[in-house]
């Protein structure tokens, strides 16, 4: 499977933008923003999209044989191993969504499917800080840069994303 990219300087949501493409008949996509005004989180939370920071959103067709536990586990342990390329602490998963340095949440993912022309679609949104992290109430986040020996460069992570979301779902 070939991503097609779609790139914008400012989105409300990158999952809402994938929803608006699959529904302009577009069957896959890697959506990338430079601003996210309104990100989503799991449960209705948002997702405080720093800018500098990493808002993508993939989608593409599945089948309905799909398990969605199995395409998080899948879908994080991505996540974790391109992160783990770029810095030098540990980095863990915290089911169902995040992933994690110590014991702060650096990325998080939220995944939906959606159903359009007889088709299953899965949206998954991306949220990774790099540069910065939100002030979180009870809950300690952090951000790549603070455990890099070198400045992490955006694009290369979101390229890396891209090419492993396209080997391991190349349908």
């Amino acid at each position: 499977m070939k991503l097609k990219r779609f790139l914008y300087k400012k989105v409300k949501s990158t999952n809402n933008t994938a929803i608006r493409l699959i529904n302009c008949g577009n069957d896959n996509g890697i959506i990338s923003a430079e601003i996210q005004t309104k990100g989503k989180g799991q449960r209705a939370n948002k997702w405080i999209s720093n800018k500098g920071n990493i808002f993508i959103s993939i989608f593409f067709q599945i089948n309905s044989k799909f398990s969605l536990k199995k395409i998080t586990t899948t879908n994080l342990s991505i996540l974790k191993k391109i992160i783990s390329n770029q810095v030098t602490k540990k980095i863990n998963i915290k089911l169902p969504n995040d992933i994690l340095i110590g014991k702060k949440k650096v990325c998080g993912i939220l995944q939906e499917i959606i159903y359009q022309n007889n088709h299953k679609y899965l949206i998954v949104g991306i949220g990774i800080n790099i540069i910065s992290s939100p002030n979180i109430l009870n809950y300690p986040t952090t951000y790549l840069n603070k455990y890099s020996k070198k400045k992490i460069n955006k694009i290369k992570i979101i390229n890396n994303i891209k090419l492993n979301f396209e080997k391991k779902y190349k349908g």
